[in-house]
């Protein structure tokens, strides 16, 4: 089954999903925005993954779902999941972390990964 990139974000400014949508676009990695302002379910999803309405969540999910395709490690409560790769999801990650975490799911061509620090 095709595995597809989902980014959970919101229309309020915020720098970390200007990152992610940036580096998406330099890996020209193709993806589907899901506003969690105006998608409550989506907003709920994120919630029970992260612990708060943290953008961008970036998802890795197969077929039409709308989930990571395989459990996230847990998070010890009350710490930050900022940057921290817990398998078919990520949360706020810096350009490096995004690009690591999409070459772990075989998303980015090597080719494609210098257009990034170039």
């Amino acid at each position: 089954m095709a595995m597809r990139v989902l980014m959970y974000s919101r229309e309020t400014p915020c720098p970390d999903v200007d990152v992610a949508r940036r580096v998406l676009g330099i890996l020209q990695v193709p993806y589907e925005e899901i506003n969690i302002e105006e998608d409550t379910s989506s907003r709920a999803r994120v919630l029970a993954w992260t612990g708060r309405a943290t953008v961008p969540t970036i998802v890795i999910a197969e077929g039409a779902g709308v989930g990571p395709y395989e459990p996230v490690a847990p998070v010890t409560p009350g710490s930050s999941t900022r940057g921290v790769d817990r398998g078919a999801l990520i949360s706020e990650p810096s350009a490096d972390e995004l690009l690591a975490f999409l070459t772990k799911h075989g998303l980015v061509p090597v080719e494609r990964e210098e257009a990034l620090s170039g």
